[in-house]
């Protein structure tokens, strides 16, 4: 796990009228590299903008890498992709063979990461896809997510990261190919291109004092950092002394995670939980509805967001700590994909965010009550289990321990 770091400057950005215009700007601004990793990327009128900022750059001679997941970009038209690849970015896929028949665990492991590092100067992390806000279902309100831009110390373990995830695809791709390739002549190519093997040299001089925020990078993936950002969660929750505050899009945490709720709000934690009504993906939806009974009893508060669809990964505790990024607290963020948060111990930061979650429950959220639950949603209580052990199976069948 990443230490924390001090001396770091932490923007929190809400949704995408906040996150795009930055991102935008960092992109249109870079001199050297950019890299850009993304569990969607949509050829909407967002994702175009994206993809036209990025190929100005490259004819810029800024080196351009973007990474894919395979399953969540799937629809990506292979067009689009080529247009984007004869402008001079370079695109790589996570894991893009995917068969639909399969529960293997390397189609369960997904890059759900949503990272960028422009110059080794600035970066941004969270939860927001390359897709606009109201490319939704049915046209609804913008997508309530979050994201953080950083500059400072911290960025050092994140341009590490993108930087080695590049160049374990690129090496990946090039033993693919010359598997495939047999002609000599057409197989030189290939091996001259170094810069996409070894990315330009770390170019991270934002290390003086740029601001006051204590934060450190954390990863997920299924080699080093298992468990880090679970770890990190666990911890803030075990020290909670006043309140802990977790929004979160797909809310199925596992036992340990469920018992250290519970030991909170027995000692007086105020715990509340804010998520999503309405419903997006039917099968982590009515999952997480599972331990509505159980939270509620121990007195634990739950909120449903419903002024649009929720997709934040957001959590604070006490007023100071705080979590935002990729990871949503259920299996398949905690136990399967690629994921990147930023946790941060800044009370000015933390109480700022705070604010915001209180916002989206004063004006878009409805508190879920025991005798509400109890005794107004008999049947959704029912499918939900169904569902839930429908789910435990699938996470089992794939060789994962459904009792952590």
């Amino acid at each position: 796990m990443n230490p924390f770091l001090d001396n770091n400057q932490i923007a929190l950005l809400r949704s995408g009228a906040d996150y795009f215009p930055a991102l935008l700007s960092a992109i249109n601004n870079a001199q050297h590299e950019i890299y850009l990793q993304t569990y969607i990327f949509e050829p909407d009128n967002t994702g175009l903008k994206i993809g036209e900022a990025l190929k100005s750059a490259a004819s810029r001679d800024v080196n351009v890498y973007v990474v894919l997941d395979g399953f969540g970009s799937k629809d990506i038209p292979k067009t689009y992709v080529n247009k984007l690849q004869l402008a001079g970015v370079e695109v790589l896929f996570y894991r893009p063979k995917i068969s639909p028949w399969t529960l293997k665990r390397n189609r369960l492991q997904r890059m759900h990461r949503k990272v960028s590092v422009i110059d080794g100067e600035i970066g941004f992390v969270g939860g927001i896809n390359i897709i606009d806000d109201f490319n939704t279902p049915h046209k609804t309100s913008p997508r309530l997510d979050y994201a953080v831009q950083l500059h400072g110390p911290i960025l050092a373990s994140m341009h590490l990261s993108v930087k080695l995830l590049w160049r374990r695809l690129y090496l990946k791709k090039l033993r693919s190919l010359r598997n495939n390739i047999l002609n000599t002549e057409q197989h030189k190519p290939i091996q001259t291109e170094y810069n996409l093997i070894h990315p330009s040299a770390s170019r991270v001089s934002n290390q003086n004092v740029v601001g006051d925020i204590r934060a450190r990078f954390l990863l997920r993936d299924n080699l080093w950092h298992r468990r880090d950002i679970e770890d990190a969660y666990l911890s803030a929750i075990r020290a909670a002394k006043t309140e802990i505050v977790i929004a979160n899009a797909y809310f199925l945490p596992g036992l340990r995670f469920r018992h250290a709720l519970r030991k909170a709000s027995e000692r007086g934690v105020r715990v509340v939980l804010l998520l999503q009504e309405r419903v997006e993906y039917l099968l982590l939806d009515f999952a997480s509805h599972a331990l509505y009974s159980a939270f509620l009893k121990q007195g634990i508060e739950i909120f449903e967001y419903h002024k649009s669809f929720m997709h934040s990964k957001v959590a604070v505790i006490d007023h100071h700590w705080s979590m935002v990024g990729s990871s949503n607290i259920d299996p398949f963020s905690l136990l399967m994909s690629r994921e990147a948060n930023v946790e941060i111990d800044n009370a000015q930061f933390s109480v700022e965010l705070r604010q915001e979650l209180q916002q989206s429950m004063d004006d878009g959220a409805t508190k879920v009550t025991v005798d509400s639950w109890l005794h107004g949603h008999i049947m959704k209580r029912f499918f939900s289990w169904i569902i839930y052990g429908l789910v435990r199976l699938m996470i089992g069948l794939a060789g994962y321990s459904t009792n952590r």
